[in-house]
C-alpha cells in the first residue's frame, strides 16, 4: 500500500463541501442545544408539577434514546404526518434537540451553584423576577458552565457523521462517496480523521480563551 497524494488532491473538493456542511451542523446544532437547554432548565425550576413532569419526561426520553433513532424518526416518520424538512435541517434540529437535554443539566448545575446570597440580594433590591434572572443569576451561572458546554460542542462534532444515515453528506459522507467512486479509502478517511482532530483542537483552544475572558 502506498500513499497517493494525487488522491488527496482529487478528494479536496469533496472535503471542502463536507467541511462546510459539518460546520453548519456544528454551529446551528450548538445554538439550538444551548438555547433549548436553557429553556428546559428554566421550565424545570417552575413550582408547578404540570410543567416539570412533562418536561422531565420528554427530556429523559430524548436523553435515553439513541440519536440515530431520533434522526430516523424525524426524517422518515414525520413526513407520514405531513411534516417534511430537508435532510440537513432535520439533522441540525435532531442533534440540537438531543444535546439540549445534556446542556439542560449543565445549566441546572450552574444555576444551583449561584450562592443563595445572590438571590437574597436581588430580593432585597426588589428586582423583578425577569431582571433577577437576566442580570444576576444567569450571567453567573453561564460563566461557571462554559467548559462543560464546550465539551458538548466537541461531542456534537464527533456525532455529525451520524447524519450520513439520513443522506447528509458531511465530511465522512463525502469521504465515503469519494472512496466508492474511486476505490481509494486510505487517503480520504485519513484526511477526515486529521480534520476532526484539528477542529476539536481549535475548538478547545477557543473554549479556553473564552473561559479565561469570562473569569477575568
Amino acid at each position: 500500500m502506498t500513499w497517493d497524494w494525487g488522491a488527496v488532491a482529487d478528494f479536496m473538493p469533496y472535503f471542502w463541501d463536507g467541511l462546510w456542511v459539518t460546520l453548519q451542523i456544528l454551529v446551528f446544532g450548538s445554538l439550538i442545544s444551548f438555547a433549548l437547554g436553557l429553556v428546559w432548565a428554566l421550565l424545570m425550576r417552575t413550582p408547578t408539577r404540570w410543567v416539570t413532569w412533562p418536561v422531565g419526561g420528554v427530556t429523559e426520553f430524548i436523553r435515553n434514546t439513541p440519536l440515530l433513532v431520533q434522526l430516523f424518526f424525524l426524517f422518515y416518520v414525520l413526513p407520514e404526518w405531513g411534516i417534511t424538512f430537508s435532510a440537513l435541517t432535520t439533522g441540525v434540529f435532531a442533534i440540537g434537540l438531543h444535546y439540549s437535554t445534556y446542556t439542560m443539566q449543565v445549566y441546572r448545575a450552574g444555576i444551583e451553584a449561584v450562592p443563595v446570597g445572590q438571590w437574597e440580594a436581588a430580593t432585597a433590591l426588589n428586582l423583578p423576577l425577569r431582571r433577577t434572572w437576566t442580570v444576576v443569576i444567569l450571567p453567573q451561572a453561564v460563566r461557571r458552565v462554559v467548559p462543560a458546554l464546550g465539551n458538548y460542542v466537541i461531542s456534537m462534532l464527533k456525532d455529525t457523521p451520524l447524519l450520513m444515515a439520513i443522506t447528509v453528506l458531511e465530511m465522512l459522507g463525502q469521504a465515503r462517496l469519494f472512496a466508492q467512486q474511486n476505490f481509494q479509502f486510505t487517503e480520504p478517511l485519513t484526511v477526515i480523521g486529521v480534520a476532526f482532530i484539528v477542529i476539536s483542537y481549535l475548538a478547545s483552544l477557543a473554549l479556553r480563551a473564552l473561559e479565561r475572558r469570562l473569569v477575568h
